[in-house]
């Protein structure tokens, strides 16, 4: 399969997503966000989804500079929305060529402090939502041969501390990722997942702030990775952008770390 570049207006060469249309959950801040600016300065509309209008509304704001974005509301631990999102991405837009699982949620606890409320919402959007998003989604995508990213995490491959329930969810997505990029195969859709480490994200910095000395614990989470610090959306956005385009034609299936070698030692 060729694949397609194009030049920016800033003379870099970028892939060409141009007449497709890309759904990202958790699209209004972080990685979600981040990936839909580069996919929009490489042509492609996008859909936002999240729980927040007020931060939906400010990001499609953003996003105005770079391309034609849309917000919509979504709750993806509730079956019936993950579905609305859907068809409300068809109706806007009449197809979809990528969707991209980034809504996620981190807890830290001991498991010995974990509730069944506290289990409940983690496995609940990581799980729950990026699974049924996949199912309401699989039938657009099986259309135009499309692609999913989803996003999962270092703690989806090693074992983290009073990380039980997280990793077991981001484990979770890791390995249904690969399962269903078997089951889609034979209609032309691959499935892959980013497996990124701490990245400078809202989320991580409300994690920063919760600690006694922020600043510390912020040099001693950069330390443990090889290259010396934490990564950014920014670059997580790059690879699921490459995943989701053709010149990954031949990837299904993979999990792909983006933690600066953190897993690799």
């Amino acid at each position: 399969m060729a694949w397609r570049l194009f030049r920016g207006k800033d003379g870099r060469v970028k892939l060409d997503f141009k007449g497709k249309v890309v759904l990202i959950t958790g699209g209004t801040s972080g990685i979600g966000l981040a990936a839909a600016r580069l996919f929009m300065s490489s042509g492609a509309k996008a859909v936002i989804a999240g729980r927040s209008a007020s931060r939906g509304e400010m990001a499609v704001r953003e996003l105005a500079a770079s391309g034609e974005a849309a917000f919509l509301p979504c709750d993806v631990s509730l079956v019936s929305e993950c579905e609305r999102l859907v068809s409300e991405t068809l109706a806007k837009y009449g197809r979809l060529d990528v969707l991209v699982n980034s809504a996620g949620a981190y807890l830290e606890k001991a498991i010995g402090d974990m509730t069944e409320a506290d289990y409940d919402k983690v496995m609940a959007v990581n799980v729950k939502g990026t699974y049924f998003m996949c199912r309401s989604a699989a039938r657009a995508l099986r259309l135009h041969c499309g692609s999913i990213v989803n996003v999962s995490s270092d703690a989806g491959l090693n074992g983290n501390v009073l990380c039980s329930a997280y990793c077991a969810a981001k484990g979770a997505v890791t390995l249904f990722t690969k399962a269903l990029a078997l089951e889609l195969a034979p209609y032309g859709v691959r499935v892959n997942c980013v497996c990124p480490g701490d990245i400078a994200t809202p989320m991580l910095q409300q994690q920063v702030e919760l600690q006694m000395n922020p600043l510390e614990y912020s040099k001693e989470m950069a330390s443990v990775y090889p290259l010396g610090r934490i990564g950014t959306a920014q670059e997580v956005a790059g690879v699921i952008v490459f995943l989701a385009s053709d010149a990954a034609s031949f990837v299904t299936g993979a999990a792909w770390s983006v933690d600066g070698g953190l897993t690799a030692t």
